[in-house]
């Protein structure tokens, strides 16, 4: 059965952390809360890993996945970042919005867009998160916890510990969290001159970044 780690939201037990980060050096999955539901992660270099966080989605290759940093600095090694790129998303960060960009040579090319050598990425604003890459000192490879055949991500801990109580290594509960996905907004064409097209209107609001879907 999955491990179960109960943690405050606001000030998460280092302890307990430690420990869901050793599982996640083990070349674990885990179920962790987000601030914007609830994400499947494993460690970026782990292969395996992927594959296994991949079937536990029902996903293949093509199904763009996540980079969780600590911070801009963190994700601008990750990928291609210019000037305008990077101010727009540091009016956005830590948040809700996923940001698509073309991945840099960090970031291994089984967890790239297969055609497009693109990467999502994002800064959460949830304080679980933040201490487990501080504890990592690495990014994490992420997707939202929505199940094959379903539509909605699962908030709820105690549901996902019943219900992948053998796909993931540990559940961390902190309590409830959103369910409205992120804002993706693909930033590539501003290399070029060009403007961020939105992908999905989530969570993050638009109006902050002067954007309208």
């Amino acid at each position: 059965m999955a491990q179960y780690f109960e943690v405050h939201p606001q000030n998460p037990q280092p302890r307990l952390l430690r420990q869901a980060a050793a599982l996640l050096q083990q070349g674990r999955v885990l179920a962790i809360p987000t601030d914007s539901s609830y994400a499947l992660v494993c460690r970026l270099d782990d292969k395996a890993a992927a594959e296994h966080l991949r079937r536990i989605r029902g996903v293949d290759d093509k199904h763009l996945l996540t980079l969780l940093c600590k911070d801009l600095s963190e994700l601008a090694s990750y990928a291609r970042v210019d000037n305008r790129q990077f101010r727009l998303m540091k009016a956005a960060t830590p948040g809700p919005y996923t940001f698509v960009l073309e991945a840099s040579k960090e970031v291994p090319r089984r967890v790239s867009h297969p055609q497009r050598k693109t990467i999502g990425l994002r800064v959460p604003d949830h304080a679980v998160v933040r201490e487990l890459l501080t504890i990592l000192e690495a990014p994490l490879l992420a997707s939202t916890l929505i199940l094959p055949g379903e539509q909605e991500p699962l908030s709820d801990a105690q549901d996902i510990r019943t219900r992948l109580e053998k796909g993931v290594a540990a559940v961390i509960d902190a309590g409830p969290v959103a369910i409205r996905p992120t804002t993706v907004l693909d930033l590539t064409a501003m290399e070029g001159g060009g403007e961020p097209e939105v992908l999905r209107a989530g969570q993050g609001d638009l109006a902050r970044l002067g954007l309208r879907a």
